[in-house]
């Protein structure tokens, strides 16, 4: 009997598939048989380009939760996910060979990494006369009817959007399927949850933290579902999201969706789906179509990604601005582990390390702060964020890293963070910075964003000796701007130069 397999890759649900729908309707027209697969690819669990883990502890049990969560989702309509371990291409050619199978079913993937195993799968599969069939990208922009074609995709958002909202409705998520074929019992080569956590891939030193938002952070369908109920239904907290948007401390300052959809246990037309819903039956204002605004920037990301390929990870960037990084080993340590003086920048750094979450506003801080104060190559941050975040998808990591650095699409030009004032407006009673950093718990909120400002005897008085309990700023605010804004000229110079040189050929 033919098999159709379904590759589950970051879409972790059974709802909105397209590839697990399309093989349960093949199982009931033509009584084919429905194999769901995972596959643990090795390469998945490595390193990065500058040697970090590519997945944290946090990130490693999330992900293994959502698994878990899937298991159980396709238990409850009869089927099984069937986990195997290996190099990808391998792991499906050998699967083909063992189980009849027809096709494999799966969700096409942008970022470039990604697409490099869709396509060595694809050709492996070619080999043995084996369909590869990748369904389209799960965003809210229909891939398949766009505005747009991807080549030409606008390279500022604002354009991208508004071409989107002229579009009008999004297309509804699809419903999970009414059953799944379960007649597969076990295959060769299968793994199990717990052999997977012995393998000990998610390496991580953080300390546990106690914090809420990193307690809220569940994998699988059933917690994304609950999270989505709590923020809409429950508190009506989406109906203030664009005065709370901005928040660092409170949980539901937003919607702490990312995670859940980063993994795929939720998708965007479900969250949209549900925001129109609240709308009808509760609310529609400014905040329910700002978090509509925020999903699309997602989209936008997605397709700049599918757009430029590799060149999202490059030093230039997708402009190809080459600018002479500082190679500094003691200022990225202070900045990774949040000991660069600057309250605002430790205290996001440190909540990082420890919960496997930073704020949008934080991100945008902190990436200013590496990049156009510390001066360094923003990748290394990039690469950093990818080994700590929770929510880390390539394309919106890397993506907004281009942005912050300056050297991607919808780019100002060198545009940085003043990071007293972002402190002071976005913390202004130092609450988020004593709650992630305890040196500082006893300074006044006068002090409490410039603590190195304080005289001898303030510092005593506030248990915080500055050089001792705290360190001193890593570098001047103001002076390290004006270097690093230099450097950018130059090279915006030498990017300006090589283009006429390149006119001059024709």
């Amino acid at each position: 009997m033919t098999t159709n397999v379904v590759w589950f890759r970051n879409d972790l649900r059974v709802a909105d598939h397209a590839p697990l729908l399309e093989a349960c309707k093949r199982a009931n027209d033509l009584g084919e048989k429905v194999l769901p697969v995972f596959i643990f690819d090795p390469d998945w669990f490595g390193k990065t380009a500058f040697g970090f883990s590519r997945v944290s502890r946090s990130r490693g049990r999330f992900f293994l939760e959502s698994i878990n969560d899937l298991s159980r989702q396709l238990e409850q309509l009869g089927g099984k996910l069937h986990l195997l371990m290996g190099e990808t291409a391998s792991v499906l050619a050998d699967l083909s060979e063992k189980a009849g199978v027809r096709s494999v079913l799966c969700h096409h993937e942008v970022a470039s990494e990604e697409m490099k195993i869709e396509e060595a799968a694809r050709s492996r599969l070619t080999d043995l006369a084996v369909d590869l069939v990748a369904f389209p990208a799960t965003t809210m922009v229909d891939w398949m009817n766009p505005p747009f074609e991807v080549s030409e995709t606008p390279e500022v958002f604002t354009k991208f959007r508004r071409l989107v909202e002229k579009r009008g409705v999004f297309s509804p998520p699809l419903p999970p399927p009414k059953s799944v074929d379960g007649s597969f019992e076990a295959i060769s080569g299968e793994v199990t949850i717990s052999e997977i956590q012995a393998m000990d891939w998610f390496p991580d030193c953080a300390v546990p933290s106690q914090d809420e938002k990193a307690s809220l952070y569940r994998g699988g369908v059933v917690a994304g579902e609950l999270r989505l109920q709590h923020y809409l239904w429950d508190t009506d907290a989406l109906s203030r999201y664009k005065e709370t948007r901005n928040g660092m401390l409170e949980v539901d300052d937003s919607s702490k969706l990312s995670a859940w959809l980063a993994f795929g246990c939720l998708s965007a037309k479900q969250v949209m789906s549900e925001v129109d819903r609240y709308e009808i039956e509760r609310v529609k204002n400014d905040s329910t179509y700002w978090l509509k605004f925020e999903l699309l920037w997602r989209d936008f990301f997605l397709f700049m990604s599918a757009k430029h390929g590799s060149k999202l990870y490059r030093s230039g960037g997708l402009q190809g601005r080459e600018i002479p990084w500082n190679q500094d080993d003691r200022h990225f340590d202070a900045w990774k582990f949040g000991r660069t003086g600057y309250p605002l920048v430790d205290a996001n750094m440190r909540e990082l390390f420890q919960s496997g979450y930073m704020s949008n506003r934080g991100r945008q801080n902190v990436a200013s702060f590496l990049t156009k104060n510390l001066g360094l190559d923003w990748r290394l941050g990039a690469e950093w964020f990818e080994s700590r975040l929770i929510d880390h998808d390539p394309s919106l990591n890397y993506g907004n890293w281009n942005y912050a650095a300056g050297i991607g699409n919808d780019a100002r030009e060198y545009r940085w963070f003043n990071i007293n004032k972002q402190a002071v407006a976005y913390d202004p009673d130092g609450k988020y910075v004593r709650h992630w950093l305890p040196e500082l718990r006893q300074v006044s909120t006068e002090w409490i964003h410039r603590p190195w400002a304080m005289n001898q005897s303030l510092q005593e008085s506030s248990r915080c000796v500055i050089g001792v309990d705290y360190p001193e700023p890593i570098v001047d605010l103001f002076h390290s701007a004006e270097v690093n804004k230099k450097r950018y000229a130059v090279a915006s110079g030498n990017r300006q130069h090589h283009a006429q040189q390149e006119l001059l050929k024709f």
